[in-house]
């Protein structure tokens, strides 16, 4: 789950780590109310959307009058903000930030991920902040410093120290540094948080260490442990069909192909994927009906894969392990009829009832194509979707 900036500097500040004063606002007179409750002669306009490169794409203005804010505040209120995280068609912004600005001496970065091999937090920071990060990562990678934390110990004083070091903190600001960097971790850790991010953080002119943006996203699976943070959902920021999909317990990501995979478990979903694609088919979609699928759910999958326009084929790819391939059967024979299924269908079962689930299906009486193996399932699906 993904938040706002405006949302994740409010968690931040929770944890010590210093932040410009600002005000979420969801209109033009807000936002001029905001500036004028901030004060001061310089103000920044930002849009709220859930992607990175705002500022490329033209989400975020200085200000330096009332009337600029507004101004400003006019055009990127409800325009279509299209960033390199966006892909071309682009966000719509239905919020924005009112920030005081920031006397920038310095852009820094720092972020916190989850380490699969070492199944640690690593610590990522790097003297080149900004908006081009990925510049550095990709071209300079010695420019960014890591560090494994031990979850035991948390972040110590020594390893934060060192970090702030090898960015380029002058030694007075270093102990803010380390407070930045330690209340980073701790948000990071006890919200159980997937990333953590402030590009930039800034030194100030007068030797402050601020952070100056903040992107957080968040374990799905732990969120029941955080209902404030599951408050902060904006489902405007959301694919519609993912949202409705969570609505069923359902994993769906739509995808740019034109055959739907209906599949149990991720990992076979991926796999499924990837032999579609090996036999010349692009898949329309992520979707994994978990190991407790029901009718309705399975009729409620097959409804999201049907609103695609794309869509010319379906691959239904099961293993009964936890999941009966009967229940499936029955789930696609039912959700067949209900929504009047007009596209070729494969089914492949194998696992838990198997026999009983592929006799369920040839005696349905509906036009589907049955397969054995994964090779065969995909080879089938991939010719229906060509003849489509």
């Amino acid at each position: 789950m993904k938040i706002h900036e405006y949302q994740g500097k409010q968690i931040l500040a929770k944890y010590g780590v210093p932040v410009p004063r600002g005000v979420p606002c969801f209109s033009v007179d807000e936002a001029v109310a905001a500036a004028k409750q901030l004060g001061g002669p310089v103000w920044v306009v930002k849009a709220q959307i859930h992607a990175g490169g705002r500022g490329k794409g033209g989400g975020v203005k200085l200000a330096r009058s009332i009337d600029e804010v507004k101004a400003h505040a006019s055009r990127i209120l409800g325009m279509q903000l299209v960033t390199h995280q966006t892909g071309p068609q682009g966000q719509k912004v239905r919020r924005l930030l009112i920030e005081e600005g920031a006397d920038i001496r310095k852009e820094l970065y720092v972020g916190m991920v989850v380490d699969r091999a070492t199944q640690r937090v690593c610590l990522m920071a790097s003297s080149e902040g900004g908006m081009d990060i990925e510049e550095v990562a990709a071209h300079t990678p010695e420019k960014i410093h890591k560090v494994f934390v031990d979850p035991e110990r948390g972040l110590t004083d020594r390893e934060a120290d060192d970090v702030a070091v090898k960015i380029g903190v002058p030694a007075a600001s270093v102990p803010q540094a380390r407070a930045v960097l330690q209340g980073l971790y701790r948000a990071f850790w006890e919200c159980d948080a997937s990333l953590a991010e402030i590009n930039p953080l800034i030194l100030t002119g007068d030797g402050r260490v601020v952070a100056l943006d903040a992107k957080m996203n968040f374990d799905s699976n732990a969120l029941f442990r955080h209902p404030d943070i599951v408050a902060m959902r904006d489902l405007d920021e959301e694919d519609p069909a993912e949202v409705e999909a969570s609505q069923f317990d359902l994993s769906y990501i739509q995808l740019d192909g034109n055959i739907g995979c209906l599949v149990n478990g991720a990992g076979l979903a991926m796999a499924t994927m990837d032999t579609i694609k090996l036999f010349g088919g692009e898949p329309a979609n992520f979707l994994d009906v978990g190991g407790g699928a029901t009718t309705e759910k399975v009729t409620e999958a097959f409804k999201l894969m049907l609103r695609n326009p794309k869509l010319q084929a379906i691959l239904v790819n099961i293993f009964g392990g936890i999941m009966r391939c009967d229940v499936i059967a029955e789930g696609v024979i039912a959700a067949s009829k209900a929504v009047h299924l007009k596209v070729p269908l494969v089914v492949r079962m194998k696992g838990t009832n198997e026999d009983l689930g592929k006799k369920m299906l040839a005696e349905s009486g509906l036009p589907i194509i049955s397969a054995d193996t994964m090779a065969e399932a995909a080879q089938k699906v991939v010719a229906a979707a060509k003849k489509a």
